[in-house]
């Protein structure tokens, strides 16, 4: 990666979000007139995220096909966008996240055991949020800090309702933590 890679932009992608039959233009970019629709040229998420870092959320839900695409971009560092006839380079750093075990989607066929390499060269396995309960405080007092800010007014928890928390097993991770805070605060 060039050194200048931390210069760049962070273009953080929900690859579940994307329809399937727009992945491809997303990630890549098109020329001008390469579909119906295109009337101007698209830099997509790999190019966009040159010199900087492109983080990948929910890689796991990628299709197959998508998978083999985004393989080759990250080796090689370069990539057509659709309709072009030359090249596009871009340096970045990748960062991927998945709450899908990885290890049993190769296994079974659904995610590509060469591109699990090519991203996993660091791996930070996060244990769900049931498994650490001593960090619900923690994260109870920084949403509530971070609701304080967007609400414009101070928001505070007793300790009856950090017992609550705490003693609540949570399936859904910090989204769902989240979520109950945010019901707290409209209730």
């Amino acid at each position: 990666l060039d050194p200048r890679a931390s210069k760049g932009e962070f273009i953080a992608v929900n690859c579940a979000a994307i329809p399937e039959t727009m992945l491809e233009a997303e990630f890549f970019g098109y020329e001008k007139g390469a579909f119906s629709g295109a009337q101007r040229a698209h830099r997509g998420y790999l190019e966009r995220a040159d010199h900087g870092t492109l983080f990948l959320d929910e890689v796991g839900d990628l299709p197959a096909s998508m998978q083999a695409k985004l393989l080759r971009a990250l080796q090689e560092r370069c990539f057509f966008r659709l309709g072009a006839e030359r090249t596009t380079h871009s340096d970045f750093r990748i960062v991927a996240a998945t709450n899908h075990d990885l290890y049993a989607d190769m296994s079974a066929g659904r995610f590509r055991e060469d591109l699990f390499y090519r991203l996993a060269v660091i791996r930070i396995n996060l244990a769900p949020l049931r498994e650490r309960p001593e960090d619900i405080r923690w994260l109870t007092e920084r949403l509530l800090a971070t609701m304080t800010l967007e609400q414009g007014r101070p928001l505070a928890m007793s300790e009856t309702f950090l017992r609550d928390v705490m003693a609540r097993n949570w399936r859904g991770n910090v989204r769902e933590l989240r979520s109950y805070l945010e019901q707290a605060v409209v209730m």
